[in-house]
C-alpha cells in the first residue's frame, strides 16, 4: 500500500502541469525546441526534482547530491523549467533561453547551467556517462545516486547498451535509468522505424531489474522510484510508458512535434488544454 499522500500526488502533478506550460512557452518564444518529449517526460522530471533526488539549489556542486542526467539533450526546455521552478536560477532566465549571453543552451551544458550535471546533445551517452559517475561513489567515498533520462528512440543506439553491460559488469545499483517510452520519434513511430522488442527482455538479458510504469500516473512513478532505490543487486531500468505530446490534444502522438514549435494560435489552444481543472 502507498504511503503517499493524496495531497503529495496533486502538488507534484500541479507541478508537472507548470513545466507543461513552461515548457511550451520557451519554446514559442524561441520558436525552436522539442515540444512533444517535453511534455511526455513531465511526471518523470518532476517525481526527480520535487520528491527523489537528495538535491541543494544553493548548493549545486554539492559532492553529495544526486546527479542527473538528461540523455534526451534536446528536451532541454523541461529541464530547465524544473530547474528554474526548483530555485536554481531565477524564473525569468528562461524568456531568454537560446540567447547568445544565456546561460541556458539548446543542449544543456553543465559549464554554464547552474544544476545540470552532464551536457548532453548528442543522444545515447546517459547511461555510460551515469555508469561513470555511479562507480566514481566507491572510489571516492562518497554516497550519491545517478538518475538517467531516455528517450526510446535513442536506445536504438548501440552506446546505451554498451553503457548497460558495464553498469551490469560492476553491480551498480545506485545507478537508475529512466525510458520515456512513447513510441513516437523524430520521424515517425519507433517500432516502424527501428524496433526496440523484446525491449524489457533486452534490459533483463543485460542483467539488469526492470520495472514498467504509466509515465503519467504521478504515484505509480513515485512507486517506481521508490522501488528502484530498493534494489541494491545491481542497476535498475524504468521503463514509462508515456505518450509524446502528452496534454495537447494536437500534438499526442503525432511526430511532427517532436521538434516543431506552435505558432500563436497553437500556444493559446495548448496552454487552454493545460490550465488547471474548476473541479
Amino acid at each position: 500500500m502507498s504511503y503517499h499522500t493524496e495531497k503529495l500526488i496533486e502538488n507534484l502533478q500541479e507541478k508537472a502541469r507548470q513545466l507543461r506550460v513552461s515548457s511550451l512557452e520557451m519554446i514559442y518564444r524561441r520558436q525552436a525546441g522539442h515540444p512533444g518529449g517535453s511534455l511526455s517526460g513531465a511526471e518523470i522530471m518532476v517525481a526527480l526534482y520535487f520528491h527523489h533526488m537528495h538535491i541543494d539549489p544553493q548548493q549545486p556542486d554539492m559532492p553529495e547530491r544526486d546527479r542527473f542526467i538528461l540523455s534526451k539533450g534536446h528536451a532541454s526546455a523541461l529541464l530547465y523549467s524544473a530547474l528554474a521552478l526548483k530555485g536554481y536560477f531565477p524564473l525569468e532566465d528562461l524568456q531568454h533561453w537560446g540567447e547568445l549571453t544565456c546561460h541556458l543552451q539548446g543542449h544543456p551544458d553543465r559549464h554554464k547551467t547552474p544544476g545540470v550535471d552532464m551536457t548532453s546533445g548528442i543522444l545515447g551517452h546517459g547511461i555510460a556517462i551515469g555508469a561513470g559517475l555511479a562507480l566514481a561513489t566507491r572510489y571516492n567515498n562518497l554516497n550519491y545516486r545517478v538518475y538517467a533520462l531516455l528517450g526510446d528512440g535513442e536506445c536504438q543506439g548501440g552506446i546505451v547498451w554498451e553503457g548497460a553491460m558495464f553498469a551490469a559488469k560492476y553491480h551498480l545499483a545506485n545507478l537508475t535509468a529512466i525510458v520515456d517510452f512513447n513510441d513516437v520519434q523524430l520521424d515517425g513511430a519507433v517500432h516502424e522505424i527501428m524496433p526496440l522488442e523484446p525491449f524489457i527482455d533486452k534490459w533483463r538479458a543485460f542483467n539488469w531489474h526492470v520495472i514498467e510504469t504509466n509515465g503519467h500516473d504521478m504515484r505509480q512513478v513515485v512507486e517506481a522510484l521508490d522501488t528502484a532505490k530498493e534494489i541494491h543487486s545491481g542497476p535498475q531500468v524504468i521503463i514509462a510508458h508515456t505518450t509524446k505530446g502528452k496534454g495537447v490534444s494536437f500534438m499526442e502522438n503525432k511526430a511532427q512535434w517532436h521538434g516543431m514549435p506552435p505558432n500563436q494560435a497553437q500556444l493559446a489552444q495548448a496552454l487552454a488544454e493545460l490550465a488547471p481543472s474548476a473541479g
